[in-house]
């Protein structure tokens, strides 16, 4: 036995799902990093101002414990601010570590205040040099004929308008499927799309699933794919010139988010001065097959 206390249930999204989860263990010593670095921004200033708090809170709890260890120092309040000064290395001279315990209190301050400011600095950095791709997908998917074929298209657009190099993308089918034994699985496959790279992503790009004999999703309708609660994920990861760095995305449509018998309404059109016109109000609208759309 431990002695621990069972984690309560939480839920949590997982691309357009929400799951359920108990008595799993969410030790933050245990992978502080990780919840550092996926935190929101107000959650990452919000505990860090709350660390501050409570840092020099208990360093001026410290301080009264040794009489008269700081000069000058009239009361709680004194005594926060003086740890608040010591931690932050300014000292501006009113008050002052008058005898050997105050000595020694403000000497670990200041040595946890040094490590505390290198470790803020640090996170600061990882998370705003970590590469982020702007990438705008549409909030449906369609399945509509393309070539003479059914298709399944999802589109994405490059937001920066910088081109990202040598850009690959990739598709899946995450489904229920049950094995011989009759066991309940989630099993994922990849769908093999018509065009999976992109030599310079700068503006739009279409990805489309040939729907034949041997795609897996063959024959399903949306009652089909309901019945296997099927979920679709596309990575797409590239070199972004401008950063000079590799960047991922990820994005994920259930298949209550797919048009049939639809294909996306054409946003790219020239102006009378031989300008490509790109208007996304259209972005993420779908039209039925016999039907353009501007």
């Amino acid at each position: 036995m431990t002695g621990r206390r069972p984690a309560r249930p939480r839920r949590i999204r997982l691309g357009q799902r929400t799951i359920h989860v108990e008595n799993l263990d969410r030790d933050l010593r245990g992978d502080f990093y990780h919840y550092a670095m996926t935190a929101s921004w107000p959650a990452f200033f919000g505990a860090l101002a709350a660390w501050f708090v409570a840092m020099n809170a208990l360093f001026a709890t410290l301080y009264s414990l040794g009489p008269d260890a700081i000069a000058d120092a009239r009361g709680p309040l004194d005594r926060f601010f003086f740890s608040v000064e010591t931690l932050a290395t300014v000292g501006y001279g009113d008050m002052h570590p008058q005898t050997l315990y105050g000595h020694a209190v403000a000497t670990v301050e200041i040595f946890l205040g040094m490590i505390s400011l290198a470790l803020l600095t640090g996170l600061l950095f990882a998370r705003f040099s970590r590469p982020r791709a702007r990438l705008l997908f549409a909030r449906r998917a369609a399945i509509g004929p393309f070539d003479g074929a059914p298709t399944l298209m999802l589109r994405v657009a490059n937001a920066r308008h910088s081109a990202i190099s040598g850009a690959t993308a990739r598709l899946w089918i995450i489904a229920t499927t049950r094995t011989a034994e009759g066991i309940r699985m989630r099993r994922f496959r990849e769908l093999p799309l018509e065009r999976s790279e992109n030599p310079a992503f700068a503006l739009t790009w279409t990805l489309m699933h040939r729907i034949d004999a041997s795609s897996p999703i063959a024959g399903l309708d949306g009652g089909g794919l309901a019945a296997v609660d099927a979920q679709f994920v596309v990575t797409i990861t590239g070199f972004e010139e401008n950063s000079a760095q590799e960047v991922h995305a990820r994005h994920s449509f259930a298949h209550a988010d797919i048009d049939f018998g639809a294909r996306y309404v054409d946003i790219l059109s020239v102006l009378s001065d031989g300008v490509t016109r790109l208007d996304y109000a259209g972005f993420h609208a779908t039209a039925p097959v016999d039907e353009r759309g501007p």
